[in-house]
């Protein structure tokens, strides 16, 4: 076979079945979309709540930090950063030991849609932990921490 013929049709059914890539990002979207659906009330996304989850720290993290957390990179984050910036959720300030770093500092406002956001986010998780019960939720988290 050279390099310009298509796979099979056999190939197109095995890697559907059994890519690994392919099961998580369809389970990630839709996971994505629950947690999009049952937060819109608050006016966020699934990503907005995660972004400032990963926020609310005892000492306001650095935008690296929370890029690890969030496994983003710095200009994606920056840009995920600006709708909640604008809506004062949060505010970026120099660090003052380090003035080429920002740091991400919760608003009251923002920590206040956290606060009632986080039961939102337990009852959808404790929907998807039900569904996830026969198959060892804790498990899986484990074993998809793995990957990252």
């Amino acid at each position: 076979m050279s390099n310009t013929d298509a796979p099979s049709y056999e190939t197109t059914i095995r890697v559907r079945d059994t890519c690994i890539c392919l099961h998580l990002q369809r389970a990630a979207r839709a996971v994505a979309r629950r947690f999009d659906e049952v937060l819109r009330p608050l006016g966020l996304t699934n990503g907005q709540f995660s972004l400032l989850m990963a926020l609310n720290r005892p000492e306001p993290p650095t935008i690296g930090q929370v890029a690890a957390v969030l496994t983003m990179d710095r200009t994606t984050l920056t840009a995920s950063l600006k709708p909640l910036e604008r809506r004062l959720l949060l505010t970026v300030t120099i660090d003052g030991a380090d003035r080429r770093s920002r740091r991400l500092v919760l608003t009251p406002a923002g920590r206040a849609l956290l606060a009632g956001a986080v039961p939102v986010w337990q009852r959808e998780h404790a929907a998807i932990d039900c569904l996830l019960a026969a198959a060892d939720a804790d498990r899986l988290r484990a074993e998809l921490r793995t990957l990252s």
